[in-house]
């Protein structure tokens, strides 16, 4: 017996299968003249204990049967969002997913997981995940029609430049297969347990605008898993032609569960603000940034900008009768690097009012924000500390107001509401430099997302009393029509701006104008 050549897309596949591949029958070839054949129905090795004849392979549909099977597709039931791994072997190598059921294989040759789904169930059409080539099995041809392309394109959305110059200047509403309206970039994120940390992370950032065009349009195959999952998501969040008006982010979560080393997981819930500035740090190094060289990356070129800090211990000494003399020391200054800048809250208040009900506090950001004009100071540990920040401010600044504080003991949080207007002036906060900026120069930034908790109580029945839960949401501005869509996981509401300043404000985008004037 001559020996088979192997099959690229063979796979292993337990001998359980092979059994029931015994009771097969290659059909017989028809009168016809059909395509060309190529060698996979050869016989297999002499040393098989299992005689298996595989029907011969198509390069090809017959004459006239160009659309068989394709009336079987279900769309419905295709979900492109999920780890791309052979149900079965688990393998992620050449993964193929049946478009009847919407399950994963490995394989489409002989004596593979999709082989064998094909033969058992009787699905026949599959698409390849990695090349987006879909085809009929058992028969082995690919299907080349436009009729399909709405399926590739779910698969791994694309844009040109001219579509990604267009996002921000409104979306219409979509229809998905169920005929519910959606807008794109505005859709929901599935929570598959307690990720919900991890979606308004992910949705404040995908409506940064240069780093979504960025990644949109420049991640190529040649990127590191996280910056390709990452573009990929981004990519579906704003798929005007969504099969489902929601996307789950397993993919990107699973590889952030690897490469944190389950520090964020989907099973239990983290600060935002930890997962962002390790997210961001990680991005910019998978996306070829050097640990040491500032701005290497397009990741530090958005957000990364300098920060003046000036320090000088605290001294006293004794004078005259036993009282403490106080001298200045001098005064130490250095440039640092930032990603994020963190904004102080007063201590919230320990009493009620006359009426016996809590008194929730509220504070300006702008007062916040006088932490960096380089005049009031704070004192940590033995050192006074002054901040002011650096020319050129970067193109996005991330705000992240401290609400949660921990000791020995307890974590405790403060409810105190931070008001703010949805244009801010930077100037005020960064150092004079008649060099590049003449003085008194507005540096307007306008807010692109604003991530918010709240605290619900619930009931927990292995302690005394109620706990708290923390509910992460994120609101969102659709730039083109200069509407607000408050986001809570699948859940997407329009919001209103005059009351955007009403929630637990803790994480905020400000993208830099292009222009200076309001």
């Amino acid at each position: 017996m001559s020996k088979r050549s192997a099959s690229p897309d063979d796979a292993p596949t337990p001998s359980s299968k092979r059994a029931r591949s015994e009771a097969y029958v290659a059909p017989e070839p028809e009168s016809t003249p059909g395509p060309v054949l190529e060698g996979h129905g050869e016989d297999l090795d002499d040393d098989e204990d299992v005689a298996f004849s595989a029907p011969t392979r198509q390069t090809a549909p017959n004459v006239g049967y160009e659309q068989l099977y394709l009336d079987t597709i279900n769309r419905k039931r295709l979900d492109f969002d999920f780890e791309k791994l052979c149900s079965v072997t688990l393998s992620n190598i050449n993964v193929y997913a049946c478009l009847v059921c919407g399950k994963y294989y490995q394989g489409r040759g002989p004596k593979t997981q999709a082989y064998f789904h094909a033969l058992q169930d009787g699905h026949h059409v599959f698409i390849n995940l990695e090349t987006k080539k879909i085809y009929v099995l058992p028969e082995g041809y690919e299907v080349k029609t436009s009729v399909l392309d709405d399926i590739k394109y779910n698969v791994a959305p694309y844009y040109t430049r001219q579509e990604v110059a267009r996002l921000d200047k409104g979306q219409k509403p979509r229809m998905d297969l169920e005929k519910r309206s959606y807008v794109p970039g505005f859709v929901g994120l599935n929570n598959m347990k307690a990720n919900d940390y991890f979606n308004v992370v992910i949705q404040a950032l995908s409506h940064v605008t240069l780093l979504r065009n960025y990644v949109m349009l420049e991640v190529q195959t040649d990127r590191d898993q996280l910056a390709k999952r990452f573009a990929a998501l981004v990519g579906k969040i704003w798929n005007p032609k969504l099969f489902k008006m929601h996307v789950s982010p397993h993919e990107l979560i699973q590889e952030v569960a690897l490469r944190s080393k389950k520090r964020f997981t989907l099973t239990e819930q983290s600060d935002p603000a930890e997962f962002l500035i390790w997210f961001l740090n990680n991005l910019h190094i998978s996306m070829g940034g050097s640990k040491t060289k500032p701005r290497s990356s397009i990741v530090q070129k958005i957000f990364q900008g300098g920060l003046k800090i000036e320090s000088q211990v605290i001294t006293a000494k004794p004078g005259a009768g036993d009282r403490l003399r106080f001298e200045d020391a001098d005064v130490k200054s250095q440039i640092s690097n930032f990603m994020l800048l963190t904004l102080d809250l007063p201590a919230a208040p320990l009493f009620q009012d006359s009426n016996k009900s809590n008194i929730i506090p509220q504070v300006s950001l702008l007062s916040l924000l006088n932490k960096y004009n380089g005049i009031q100071s704070q004192e940590k540990a033995k050192d006074r500390v002054r901040y002011r920040l650096q020319h050129p401010l970067p193109p996005c600044l991330i705000f992240h107001i401290i609400r949660f504080t921990k000791n020995k003991f307890i974590s405790e949080r403060n409810p105190t509401i931070v008001t703010f207007p949805r244009t801010i002036d930077m100037s005020d906060y960064v150092e004079p430099n008649p060099n590049l900026y003449p003085p008194a120069e507005p540096i307007y930034y306008d807010l692109v997302s604003n991530i918010t908790h709240e605290a619900v109580r619930k009931r927990d029945d292995s302690v005394s009393g109620e706990q708290e839960r923390k509910v992460w949401r994120v609101q969102v501005q659709d730039k083109g029509s200069d509407a607000w869509w408050n986001i809570e996981d699948l859940y997407v509401d329009k919001e209103r701006s005059e009351t955007l300043f009403t929630k637990e404000s803790y994480i905020q985008v400000w993208e830099r104008r292009k222009k200076a004037n309001v």
